[in-house]
């Protein structure tokens, strides 16, 4: 797999990651992986609403600092890398 240094495709899978929503759903603790498996799972309202927070914050290009929240785009792009990896 090619890791590109800088952005979310470089975070690894194994990473203590949570996904939160803006509608105030139960948390999920997990990792990275796991948050991109439900995320995939999830209805566009859902996706619209999902955020992940890190463990260790990402740099991102546009950026200045890095952050430790991930969008719904960014977490998307984990979801593709998964299912790329898959086959």
């Amino acid at each position: 797999m090619t890791q590109k240094s800088g952005t979310v495709i470089s975070i690894p899978w194994d990473q203590p990651a949570t996904m939160i929503d803006l509608d105030g759903k139960a948390p999920l603790i997990g990792t990275v992986r796991d948050c991109a498996v439900h995320f995939a799972l999830y209805k566009p309202h859902a996706q619209a609403q999902a955020r992940v927070l890190l463990t260790q914050p990402v740099h991102r290009e546009g950026r200045p600092t890095r952050t430790w929240l991930l969008e719904p785009g960014e977490i998307a792009a984990l979801v593709a890398r998964m299912r790329s990896e898959a086959n």
